[in-house]
Formats: C-alpha cells, structure tokens, sequence
C-alpha cells in the first residue's frame, strides 16, 4: 500500500478521531495531532525514527538511554537527521535463528490440506523438526531457547511467568484489556484496551536467553490512539520487519471508517469508508484480512463489505447474508478463512456461523444454532477440516467438522459470563486449544485425545492454571516459539450502596455489602514461557521446589 494513497485519506480521519477522542475521553496521553502526525510535506526527519520495531540491544550498543516509552505520544518526537533506518534487530539477535528459517516452515507454506484427514499434523511437524535442525547453525549457545524451539510446546507443566505490563494500564481507572494479538513474525504483541489506544510491544531481548530473572517489565514503543470504541483490529498477515511496507494493522471503531495503521510511525496511512444505504458512514463490526492480504473483509448487519488493500476508500463489494428472506441474521461479528480452501466463515450475534465462497460471498452451509449466545470468535483447524467457534455468555467451545456441516465433533467446557469477546488460540500443528475464562483460568485441550469416530462428548482439558486474578479475556500463541501472551481485566459495575455520598445509610447493614475494594481488578498483559527449561531454570526450579519443602 503506497503512503500517497492513503495519505490524503487517513489525514482527515485522525483528525476527526482525535477530537472525539478529547472529547469523550479522561486526559491519558495527549496522541500525535494531525500537523504533528500527517504534515503534508513532512519529512522524515520530523517524524522521527521507527518506533515500533526499534531494537533495544542496538539503542544499547549506540548508548542511547533507553526510557519507558521510546515513542512519545505528546507530539514531542525526537528529531533525527536523515531517513528513517531499515529495521535491523534481527541480525543483532544471534543466539536465535532467523525467522525465515522457522516460520517459513509453517507459515508461508501454512500446513498442507489433508482432506482425508490421513497424515495428521504430525507427520507435517517432524518435517519441520527436521529442516529446522538441518538449518540451525553449530554456533547457536547451548543455553539459549532455541535448542528446544522445534520441540514446540509443552504442557505437561504449568507455564512459567516470564514478564508482563501492567503499570501502563493503571494510569486510567478501569482501563481493562481487551484482547492480544502476536504479529505474524512474532516480533512484537498489539493490545486493545478500555482507553481505545493499540499499543506495540516489542518482544524483549532478554527473551533469547535464559536469564529470565533480569527481565523487566514491558513497556510500549508505540500507542496508536482511536476516537472510540475499538470493536476488532488485525493484523497485515504478511507483515515483515524487515519490509517495513508490509508492517501494518487495521482497526475499526465506532462512528469512524477503518484505519490502517503504520506499525513503525503509528500514524494512519490509509483508511476504508463503508458507507449504508442512507450513504452514512458506518463502522465494520469485525475485520480479517485473506490470507494473501489483498483484499479485508468487514462485518456488518447482514452485510459483508470486501475492500481491496491496495485501494483505500469507499469503494467496495457489497456481499450480503441473506438474499430473498434465507441465510445468516445478525451482525456479522467475527471472521476466519479456511487456510487450504477458498472458504471463508462468518460468525454472528444470531448465534450462528455460516461457510461463505471467498470467489462470489456464495452461502455455502449454515450451521446449526448450538450456541447461547451471539459468536465472538472463530478459527479453523490448520487442515482446513475443522471450525472452532465461541460466544458471549457461552459456557462451550464447538468444534465442527466441516466434512460433514452440522456435526460437532466436540465440546470444549470454559466459563464465560460476561458479553466481552474472550478470545481463544490453536497451536501451529491444530493439536492445543487454548482459552481464558472470566474467572482468570486459562485451560488447554488437546484435540488429539478425542475420538477419530466417536460420538459427540465433552472433552476435558489437558491442563489449567491460574494465569489472572480477574477475567483472562485474550490469549494468543507465538508463530513460533513456544510462548503465550495474555490479557485480562473486565468492565467492574458497581455494587448497591457504593456511592459517597449514600453515608446516611451506611450501618450495620451496609456492611455486609461489598465494597470496591474488595473487587479484584487485574488489568495486566502477561507473557508465558510454554516450552522445555534450560539447564538454569530447571536448576533454579529445583532449588525453590527444595526450598519448599525444608
């Protein structure tokens, strides 16, 4: 996407978002206004360095003093001579191998379709143990991660708390978390939070290493602040930080068009403007970029819009769910594309999910209405065979099998009591589920364990652990490393008799109502280690586990 395409787009609409964002919101951080952020004409010398993908092992080696925010979002950039610099960080990162030596294994090649279901996802990743051996060098350190990377995970054990944040989201009273998501080359983590800003994190260079007791706590390089409520935002599937052209997400809020964000400056580049009937701009419900990123999709009610990446504004396709009174109701809330098949599925607050031709938006199957209430999130199997899909105030996770619409092959118990999304995420091989619930647990399946040809049973987790004290409502697995990251917080409504000004009536009586205090909130985003230990940390576990017992 070229920037002078989105240019004049995304100049007029961060304005406008800013406003309202001033308007209806607490003073946080005051965002880059529009002279600041899109100066037709500005060079690149006033915007700055990239922020979102700076290295801090190279600003160590410069000796410049690393702070808690190296991209400041009071408008005061810091200036610097000459052209932004090429993202670099890789080749400062030897202990871990380059990432086209892993990812490409999986990502780029996705995991081949077995119709037949024959093969498994096994087979797939001994291939890829194999070529990943093969290609790592002897000089990688013994003690680094990446002598059991190919292992993959491992849930035999609880994972291990490695870092998180959670000061940069106690600034703003009730500024819960609201989703995770690692980008496509596992270099960074975007968040969403109640204070309707995205932030970036950088995956921290202590990570590549097993000195995890000198790890601090994370910190944003970049916050991209929207006008309202951000109801999805995604990421370009063919982002690269070493191709900062491909480094960019899409964001959708209310009363505003979609923005495309530049994951290196934070400024929009572009923006796509559906409009209704009544030739209004309306907000898209839901995002989800095709796996080729040439085109992102948008939810609306009934509707599905298809704009093309490469042409921002309000030009686009109109694909609506039902035609003469059949097909899917609802607002359109979530997305998935079937990753060996030109399929794509909807899911929708009518508490069903439809299976949609990615040529011409043809219905394909409508699957039955299981669910309790409306669909917050789906994803496919990587075989293409299956389709997992959750929803609000909805104690089961449905697995379908696509081979034969309307059958459920499993289901998967979480507790979920609350509309947010909570999110849930599948490993590379398609073997381990994983989810958050509202009571901080996150549980993991393995799909492996259910019967090929079985009837329909509840199937129990493999594991489950305490990952939050309050709601863990996002949870996404890293492309390729054995690591999760995951957020929590929720919306915290008052109890009868919490107001100030209620004295009068506080007494022996009032007591016995809770109090605010005794509400624990836990706006945090945590990043969990879900692999094989290395010498030290097994080490430093059996010293404390011995600890523990004298």
């Amino acid at each position: 996407m070229s920037d002078s395409a989105g240019g004049g787009e995304g100049g007029g609409v961060t304005g406008v978002g800013q406003e309202a964002e001033a308007d209806t919101e607490p003073p946080q951080q005051v965002p880059l206004t529009e002279d600041d952020n899109l100066e037709v004409g500005g060079t690149s010398a006033d915007r700055g360095e990239p922020s979102a993908k700076r290295s801090r092992m190279n600003e160590e080696e410069q000796g410049l003093e690393q702070t808690a925010q190296p991209s400041r979002m009071d408008g005061n950039t810091p200036a610097q001579a000459g052209p932004p610099a090429q993202p670099a960080q890789r080749t400062e990162e030897p202990q871990w191998p380059d990432k086209d030596q892993v990812v490409i294994i999986s990502r780029s090649e996705e995991v081949k379709c077995h119709q037949n279901g024959e093969g498994g996802h096994d087979a797939h990743l001994d291939e890829g143990e194999k070529q990943g051996e093969e290609e790592q060098n002897s000089d990688t350190p013994a003690d680094s991660p990446t002598e059991g990377q190919h292992l993959g995970l491992d849930f035999t054990q609880n994972p291990q708390l490695l870092t998180g944040s959670w000061t940069e989201f106690s600034t703003v009273p009730e500024n819960y978390l609201k989703g995770c998501k690692w980008a496509p080359d596992g270099s960074c983590i975007l968040t969403n939070s109640a204070d309707n800003i995205l932030r970036v994190y950088n995956l921290p260079p202590e990570i590549y290493s097993y000195n995890w007791d000198l790890l601090p706590e994370m910190s944003p390089v970049l916050r991209m602040a929207e006008g309202d409520t951000i109801y999805d935002y995604c990421w370009y599937p063919k982002m690269n930080s070493l191709d900062p052209d491909t480094c960019f997400l899409a964001s959708s809020s209310r009363d505003n068009p979609v923005h495309v964000w530049d994951a290196f400056y934070g400024e929009v580049r572009a923006s796509f403007r559906p409009y209704n009937h009544l030739d209004e701009l309306t907000a898209a419900h839901s995002l989800c970029f095709t796996p080729d990123g040439a085109q992102l999709y948008c939810g609306f009610d009934k509707t599905v819009r298809v704009f093309y990446t490469d042409r921002p504004g309000r030009d686009c396709e109109e694909r609506p769910t039902i035609v003469k009174k059949q097909g899917q109701s609802g607002i359109i809330s979530c997305f998935g594309f079937s990753p060996c098949q030109s399929v794509y599925a909807c899911g929708s607050y009518s508490r069903c999910a439809g299976l949609y031709s990615c040529q011409d938006g043809t219905l394909l199957a409508l699957l039955p209405t299981r669910h309790h209430g409306g669909l917050t999130h789906l994803l496919f199997s990587p075989d293409g065979n299956y389709l997992y899909t959750g929803g609000r105030k909805d104690p089961e996770i449905l697995c379908w099998d696509l081979r034969e619409p309307g059958k459920v092959v499993f289901s998967l118990k979480r507790n979920v009591a609350t509309n947010q999304r909570i999110y849930f995420d599948l490993d590379l091989s398609g073997r381990y589920l994983l989810s958050g619930d509202t009571e901080g647990v996150v549980s993991v399946w393995d799909s492996q364990t259910a019967p090929p040809d079985g009837e329909e049973e509840l199937l129990q987790p493999q594991l489950r652990f305490k990952a939050h004290w309050d709601c863990t409502n996002g949870i996404s697995i890293h492309p390729f490393m054995p690591l999760l990251a995951t957020s929590s917080g929720q919306r915290q409504f008052p109890w009868p008799g919490d107001s100030e000004g209620d004295s009068a009536s506080d007494g022996e009586g009032g007591e016995a109502v809770m109090s605010p205090h005794e509400i624990r909130q836990d706006n945090t985003l945590s990043l969990w280690w879900a692999g094989p230990l290395g010498p030290a940390a097994e080490e430093g576990r059996e010293q404390s586990s011995a600890e523990v017992e004298a």
